[in-house]
């Protein structure tokens, strides 16, 4: 078994981002829920336990058994510090001024194996609501702040070191520098954890899995799917069968360009005209979540279909990525709501295929890497994420043919533009939203009442947060003319200049 750093999850919404820095050292990590522990083995290097928003001081907080660890080189941040300190004999207190923000470390001790190379001054991120007062005798302090006296400290003897602050945030200088003296001198890891490496490694591993079984594979034209179909058939060669079903909610010429790009790659793929289909469920719908499902069964009727056409297949591979992973095993468990959306995991029962997921201990950035290494199209890994239920998101109110037109022509002007204007690349995601208004306007001599339009285009790293992107207004200036005087039924242009929080990246 590869070599690994477990991260023990306690709530923290910077968990997800401790695990990425440890990949960025090319080290291969795992986060588990604090109370479903998976079994320590000898390719456990080490164990980070993180932060959380409870305090150690209330009844039911998050809680572990330290001695699980023995052996074990340890690294507890924030919250994962406190519950150290307190169940070693320590004192963690309410702080009388809460801690939110940077502060600089006044003392270090460049002795320690963990502080190597972070400099005196060096500006750390803190978010506390408690302070470790005290710690006991077995432990030592090795840094501090103007007012955090124990900001770090380690037992005596015993690889067990502990951070009030979070290494994991860029706002922490020498944040990545702590974490590879962790991880690389302290738990010895090799960092061979690459995208090369993680291709050979699972394409071997899909070969033994699969052997000469048939897999079914829904494709959609994006970088989860495109990369995870390109491994298994890497692996299987023509016993993967992908389809590519046009839903009627995609971009303007999307279908037979995401065709073209598959073949040219030489995967085995099957394109299924379903519009009407898709059309006839979504007809009258305006309620965002029941066209979600609407659009999620239509698929799962027509996908169904199409793979019984396909004899004795045994497997269905997805693109499930870490996130998703980790969402459904999460502290708090699965989301109370989460958007339905035309996920092939909800597949009928009589499929009876087992699961095949290739990228489900990655990133969506790591996901781009991998691609890189497969040698997959740019185009393709650097498109913008596209939501499952396409167009149909995008489109407030009743969805028809008409209304998908416009919207497509729209969008295709905005896309089209920021690739002509060299901005495409500079925005994490962008599209235009069809409004269920209509507006007063002027066109030669005639009064106009006709439809609205908003362009929404964002900067983010990974859509759990999100800017709206500043184009430039001369750029803005000329998408609006182009599309009032090119789209039929658009009279009027706006750009959404919310971010995410408090609002979302789409409107549906």
């Amino acid at each position: 078994m590869a070599e690994q750093i477990l991260i023990l999850d306690f709530g923290s919404q910077y968990t997800q981002l401790i695990a990425r820095r440890i990949r960025e050292l090319n080290v291969y990590c795992e986060i588990h829920p604090f109370n479903k522990i998976p079994a320590i083995t000898p390719a456990t290097k080490g164990i980070i336990l993180s932060g959380s928003p409870c305090s150690v001081r209330d009844a039911g907080s998050p809680d572990v058994d330290l001695s699980l660890f023995r052996n074990v080189p340890v690294l507890g941040i924030c919250y994962g510090a406190q519950l150290i300190a307190h169940k070693t004999g320590g004192k963690v207190l309410p702080s009388q001024i809460r801690e939110y923000g940077r502060a600089r470390l006044t003392t270090v001790d460049h002795h320690n194996e963990l502080l190597k190379e972070i400099s005196l001054d060096s500006q750390v991120w803190m978010s506390h609501a408690d302070t470790i007062e005290s710690i006991s005798d077995a432990f030592e302090v090795i840094a501090s702040t103007h007012s955090v006296k124990i900001a770090a400290f380690r037992k005596k003897g015993e690889k067990i070191y502990c951070i009030q602050f979070h290494p994991e945030v860029t706002h922490t200088i020498d944040g990545k520098n702590l974490l590879r003296n962790f991880v690389v001198h302290i738990c010895g890891c090799s960092q061979d954890w690459t995208p090369d490496q993680f291709v050979e490694t699972t394409v071997a591993e899909l070969k033994m899995k699969l052997g000469t079984d048939k897999v079914v594979m829904a494709l959609s034209g994006g970088v989860d799917s495109t990369v995870a179909a390109t491994l298994v058939h890497k692996a299987i060669g023509k016993n993967l069968y992908c389809i590519f079903v046009d839903n009627g909610l995609l971009r303007k010429n999307e279908f037979q360009q995401v065709l073209n790009s598959y073949q040219g790659m030489g995967l085995n793929i099957k394109g299924v005209d379903a519009k009407e289909k898709f059309y006839s469920a979504l007809k009258d719908l305006s309620d965002p979540e029941a066209k979600r499902k609407a659009i999620g069964k239509t698929f799962i009727d027509v996908f169904d279909e199409e793979s019984h056409r396909i004899t004795d297949v045994k497997w269905l591979g997805q693109g499930t990525i870490y996130p998703d992973v980790i969402e459904s095993v999460s502290v708090k468990g699965p989301s109370v709501t989460i958007k339905s959306h035309h996920n092939v995991g909800g597949l009928p029962a009589t499929m009876k295929l087992k699961v095949v997921e290739p990228l489900n201990a990655l990133f969506k950035d790591e996901v781009r890497l991998v691609g890189k290494t497969l040698q997959i199209d740019p185009a393709i890994l650097g498109r913008h994420p596209f939501p499952g239920p396409g167009l149909g998101i995008r489109i407030l109110g009743d969805i028809t043919p008409e209304k998908v037109r416009i919207l497509q022509e729209v969008d295709n002007i905005f896309i089209q533009g920021l690739r002509n204007h060299n901005l495409y690349n500079q925005v994490w995601q962008a599209g235009a939203i069809l409004l269920p208004v209509q507006a007063v306007g002027v066109m030669g001599d005639e009064r106009t009442y006709e439809k609205v339009v908003a362009l929404r285009a964002v900067v983010s790293v990974d859509g759990m947060t999100a800017d709206w992107s500043h184009l430039p207004y001369e750029f803005l200036s000329e998408m609006s003319s182009e599309i009032i005087n090119k789209v039929k039924g658009v009279n009027r242009v706006v750009y959404d200049i919310s971010s995410k929080p408090p609002a979302t990246i789409e409107w549906e």
